[in-house]
């Protein structure tokens, strides 16, 4: 029996758009048994060709704009990037009633919430998997495989250039920077790096991964977002002669009072699955109240496995296809009429055990002053080194690991350390996270 072929377009031709041709190629077989049809790239939109392209038999177009006015592509898949050029094509293709694929987590994290109500209110379906954690199928599930559960929490690895950052100052106690530019030149990182390094890119990714979870819309807005560049190799050792790891993790929790969405650096235990991944890695650990916690681990981008994700959604619309059905699942796991309007918790009153690390005299007193201004503020200590002064020193490192206090307690607190004549400088503090589990 010959397979209907579902007429696909693809819009891009860079790392992602290669990988996905090469998949769809490589594996055709399988992908038409699995999805009962044959996936067939009939046009592509790209402004140059790429030489790891086969593209005899597909149609090219120069405009991408063409791909989403072809009546014959049933299926848009969006690997452009950006939010503007991406967002105009994007609904031209939902109003010229094609389904959409695409990888772009910005699109998505800023407008998603448009989109998906243009795709409905069209009668068609936009899916993006490969817009988070590249290979690790993280969308699917949060929004099926764990349906039957309340999310808690998830907590996640979710940049592979910070995390590879991070991995080489804790490994080889490197600069920032100068793993930075190894970074850039290894392709880890871009030519402007900033989305990684400040944290923005991870801010995306978080703010998907908790509408899935929490379904509520999507509020990029309110996510809390701090980066990695002002971390030092001193901080990095330091926490690890406390046990620790310093990783850039994206936390999202659900409570009773509402929301926390956060996006910073943070300590968690060394003893952990989630500490263990190294380099440019991603890994995503869920605490649901039935399935209990369930950790999801693998390559965060590269061409193949963030096409992995493209080809599954192709193959999943390619089945709704085959079964009549569209719509069968919803964007956000709920029907757009039931996602919740969550209350966002202020920071200042997010509670977290903290890590501080101050410069102060050398002198007696200093320690019983830093310790009474935590009092003051409800802010026990469990933890404290005081290095030893390298000769001709006249400051010290002091560094102080406290128990849960909110941010207002601590801000207070470090202002007023701040203020000490015996204290050099700012104060540095990092979250930590127990991730007990």
């Amino acid at each position: 029996m010959s397979l209907k072929p579902v007429k696909i377009g693809i819009c891009g031709l860079g790392t992602v758009g290669s990988g996905t041709l090469a998949v769809l190629r490589d594996n055709a077989t399988l992908i038409a048994a699995r999805a009962h049809a044959r996936l067939q790239v009939i046009h592509v939109g790209a402004r140059r060709d790429n030489p790891a392209c086969d593209l005899s038999g597909i149609r090219v177009s120069r405009d991408i704009f063409e791909v989403a006015r072809d009546p014959d592509v049933e299926i848009l898949v969006e690997l452009i990037g950006g939010t503007t050029v991406a967002r105009e094509l994007v609904e031209m293709a939902i109003v010229a009633g094609k389904h959409v694929v695409t990888a772009n987590k910005a699109l998505i994290a800023e407008f998603g919430n448009e989109i998906f109500a243009l795709a409905d209110e069209h009668g068609v379906e936009v899916r993006y998997e490969a817009a988070i954690a590249g290979g690790i199928p993280i969308v699917k599930a949060l929004r099926e495989g764990l349906a039957g559960n309340h999310i808690e929490w998830l907590a996640g690895i979710i940049n592979g250039t910070g995390n590879y950052i991070l991995t080489e100052m804790r490994d080889k106690g490197r600069e920032f920077d100068d793993v930075l530019a190894e970074a850039q030149m290894l392709g880890y990182a871009e030519a402007n790096p900033a989305l990684d390094v400040d944290g923005t890119d991870a801010a995306h990714k978080l703010v998907i991964l908790a509408s899935l979870a929490f379904g509520m819309p999507l509020q990029f807005d309110k996510v809390y977002t701090e980066g990695i560049t002002d971390l030092t190799i001193q901080d990095v050792g330091y926490a690890m002669e406390l046990g620790y790891i310093i990783k850039h993790l994206g936390i999202a929790k659900q409570h009773a009072e509402g929301v926390e969405l956060r996006v910073h650096p943070t300590l968690i235990p060394d003893n952990l699955l989630l500490a263990d991944v190294d380099g440019v890695k991603n890994a995503i650990l869920v605490e649901g109240n039935a399935a209990g916690p369930t950790l999801y681990y693998g390559a965060g981008a590269g061409a193949k496995p963030t096409a992995s994700a493209v080809v599954a959604d192709l193959v999943d619309l390619a089945r709704d296809f085959g079964a009549g059905q569209s719509g069968r699942v919803p964007a956000l796991g709920v029907a757009s009429n039931s996602l919740r309007n969550l209350s966002m918790i202020p920071m200042a009153k997010v509670v977290t055990p903290w890590y501080l690390r101050m410069e102060v005299t050398d002198k007696p007193g200093v320690l019983s002053q830093v310790a009474s201004i935590f009092s003051e503020q409800g802010i026990s200590i469990e933890a404290l080194i005081q290095k030893a002064p390298a000769q001709g020193q006249t400051f010290v490192s002091l560094i102080v690991l406290t128990n849960k206090a909110p941010q207002g307690s601590v801000d207070i607190a470090v202002r007023s350390i701040e203020a000490l004549d015996t204290i050099n400088g700012k104060v540095t503090r990092i979250r930590v996270e127990p991730l007990e589990v």
